[in-house]
């Protein structure tokens, strides 16, 4: 499935998501990522499925939530690898535009430097950037980039694109313990914020199973000092994500087995919630027992909690 949700996100409210790209097609291979090691690094934007099919599969989804009286407040563009790959991007932004919902892209920035990925993002209501450093050492550790980017460029897209950009434009800058999150690394990140002014200048931490099993969040002191650090150089509203939030919400049909793989195929999924949402819907344990058997989602434990994660190794 391409459209999943609605999932509950503190930044978007309950928002559907679209996964555009196929598993893990990204110009990026982020130490922390959640959906594990990029195996199709790629900078060259191509079709990935027709912009009909995404459209149809929304309109079947905003049918089934009236259905339900239920409601979304975003289409997100947050899929199995980088959004702007996918050179239908804006073309599938104006189908969605009809059902009259905001509609998001939290993208890496890592193609904003070229012309046509800003014309397609200048079309969302709300888009979100990657600035986990601004300098080009911490950069190639934490967010190990497609070989033939340059950092340098896509700093300066970020810029352009702030400057042109009509809608809500947000950053986020995941921290990770001993690589981002020194004093001086933060201060740089934060010059380069005072010259965006985003709307908000998100700080995160790792919370679900990263691509690397070494990588651990930033301590709370750090997390703090970090905050302030970015307030006082930049003045951009921040504000801090460390998932310690409660997570509810999630949107399941009749059809659960499909909803657990198109949702923990983008969004990890703790294990207390999905035996609470079988548990509503009076469902067996062994449907995620099963799913496990057959190597279709996979466990994983990350600071003593367990999540489910959909394998994503299978060919497109």
């Amino acid at each position: 499935m391409i459209v999943y949700g609605p999932v509950p996100s503190r930044r978007l409210g309950q928002s559907i998501g679209i996964n555009n790209i196929p598993p893990k097609s990204c110009s990026y291979s982020c130490v922390y990522c959640q959906l594990g090691t990029t195996n199709r690094m790629q900078v060259n934007r191509r079709k990935f499925y027709k912009p009909e099919e995404i459209f149809h599969e929304a309109e079947l989804k905003i049918k089934q939530l009236n259905s339900k009286n239920e409601y979304a407040d975003y289409f997100s563009f947050v899929p199995d690898g980088e959004p702007t790959l996918d050179i239908n991007l804006g073309t599938e932004i104006d189908l969605l535009k009809c059902f009259d919902i905001k509609i998001a892209v939290i993208t890496n920035a890592s193609l904003i430097w070229m012309d046509d990925v800003k014309e397609d993002l200048m079309k969302a209501d709300w888009v979100s950037v990657n600035i986990d450093a601004a300098d080009e050492d911490t950069w190639r550790k934490i967010d190990r980039p497609h070989g033939s980017l340059r950092h340098q460029d896509i700093l300066n897209g970020i810029v352009e694109f702030s400057k042109a950009y009509k809608g809500t434009l947000v950053t986020e800058t995941m921290l990770v313990d001993g690589i981002n999150d020194h004093e001086a690394c933060i201060k740089k990140v934060a010059e380069q914020l005072a010259a965006i002014l985003p709307k908000k200048a998100y700080l995160l931490v790792p919370t679900r199973p990263p691509a690397e099993n070494s990588i651990k969040r930033s301590s709370k002191d750090s997390l703090i000092n970090a905050a302030e650090i970015v307030r006082s150089i930049s003045g951009a509203h921040v504000e801090c994500i460390t998932g310690d939030e409660k997570e509810e919400g999630f949107f399941f049909s009749e059809d659960i087995v499909n909803d657990l793989l198109s949702i923990t195929s983008v969004h990890p999924i703790r294990k207390e919630i999905v035996d609470e949402v079988l548990k509503k819907r009076n469902v067996d344990k062994a449907v995620i027992d099963d799913l496990v058997k057959r190597d279709m989602i996979v466990e994983f434990l990350f600071e003593g909690k367990k999540f489910y994660r959909k394998n994503i190794k299978n060919k497109f």
